[in-house]
């Protein structure tokens, strides 16, 4: 019975990921679409709940959703870039669909051959302490830990050099 709540709630996690995902890049208000990336972070986060990991789930919401969009919105503001109604739109939908639509084809069949028939078992997972992440995120994935540092750096110093004034 309660694989059958997991089942539910996933689902319902994945139709209110899905929509805010799509409503992000089809909305044409610039704040809407930050608020429905809040909504799909948010969910997310919801998902690592449903996994048992509330550290991260935790750190997705203080990062992503308290962090990374509010500076979308001070860089939003600090541009000056229209922020209401506009006409995003441009001759290349065809092409981002057709370029969306074989992302998603080839993550999942790669997805469907390293997992096909392997189920989680909670009970048995490793060590869900903060102490044994950190170690694991220090030692064994520091390369990609500070891969990712540098690329958050490169894109703050993309922002504040797009909102100076010359």
């Amino acid at each position: 019975m309660a694989e059958t709540w997991q089942l539910v709630i996933f689902w319902l996690l994945a139709v209110i990921i899905i929509g805010s995902a799509v409503r992000v890049v089809t909305t044409g208000n610039l704040v809407h679409a930050a608020l429905y990336l809040v909504g799909t972070l948010m969910g997310a986060a919801a998902l690592y709940l449903l996994l048992l990991a509330e550290f991260v789930a935790w750190v997705q919401v203080l990062v992503y959703v308290g962090a990374i969009v509010v500076l979308m919105l001070f860089g939003l503001m600090l541009t000056r870039a229209p922020i209401g109604k506009g006409d995003f739109d441009n001759n290349q939908r065809p092409l981002a669909g057709v370029v969306a639509l074989a992302v998603f084809v080839v993550s999942s069949a790669i997805l469907v051959d390293a997992f096909e028939g392997k189920e989680i078992n909670l009970s048995t997972a490793a060590d869900p302490s903060v102490e044994a992440l950190g170690e694991a995120i220090f030692s064994t994935y520091v390369l990609p830990f500070e891969v990712v540092s540098v690329l958050l750096l490169a894109a703050l110093v993309g922002a504040i050099v797009l909102a100076r004034k010359d």
